[in-house]
């Protein structure tokens, strides 16, 4: 562990009194990883006075950059509303799983990413940003990418999704899971076939010339 001494100075540069105010400080090593942390507090700060710290530090390793964080507004959280088209997708908050759409999520203020995803849809991410001045009650919107796989829908409302091999006048043939199926013709209620880029075609292999 190391001790670190470090000099702060703020000036208030509205034209109104801080009455209180308290901030995190964050100190960071060369690679971003967070080694150590401070709070300072600002009370009965006037328009454009200045006041100084003096604050020890105790980290784990080298610091190599700070930032500063106000503490009221790292703590606020808003109430939003995500659904998705389709719904029922899984929900991810910065990685953290938060259920299936529609979903009412807590979320703080700063930059953030919610990740959408479900089985037999393209999954997505879309980039979400909570600042001071947001309320409760917002709503976002996502339309899952177009479908990953071929769906065939049975009469018993049962759903497959995979690779649609051949269908012929009693038989269709799909691929589900590396697993090739024969589902009875008259069973089944319709075939939804997703759009795939066609492969570009192998050149021939070029011709040797045989010396004479």
């Amino acid at each position: 562990m190391h001790a670190f001494v470090m000099d702060t100075t703020a000036q208030n540069l509205s034209t109104r009194l801080i009455q209180s105010e308290r901030f995190s400080i964050y100190l960071f090593d060369k690679n971003k990883v967070r080694i150590g942390e401070d709070v300072i507090a600002l009370r009965n700060l006037g328009a454009g006075e200045t006041v100084k710290f003096e604050t020890t530090v105790t980290t784990s390793g080298v610091p190599a950059s700070v930032s500063l964080e106000n503490i009221a507004e790292a703590a606020k959280a808003i109430s939003l509303t995500v659904n998705s088209t389709p719904q029922g997708a899984t929900l991810q908050l910065d990685g953290t799983e938060q259920g299936t759409t529609p979903r009412i999520i807590k979320v703080g203020v700063g930059k953030h990413t919610l990740t959408f995803s479900k089985e037999g849809f393209i999954a997505g991410n879309f980039p979400l940003e909570i600042t001071p001045d947001d309320v409760s009650g917002g709503t976002v919107s996502y339309e899952l990418g177009a479908a990953a796989f071929d769906s065939i829908e049975l009469r018993d409302g049962s759903v497959l999704n995979g690779d649609l091999i051949s269908i012929s006048g009693m038989d269709v043939e799909i691929r589900v899971g590396g697993i090739i199926q024969h589902l009875d013709r008259n069973k089944i209620k319709r075939v939804m076939l997703t759009q795939r880029d066609v492969p570009a075609p192998t050149p021939p292999p070029a011709a040797s010339a045989n010396p004479r």
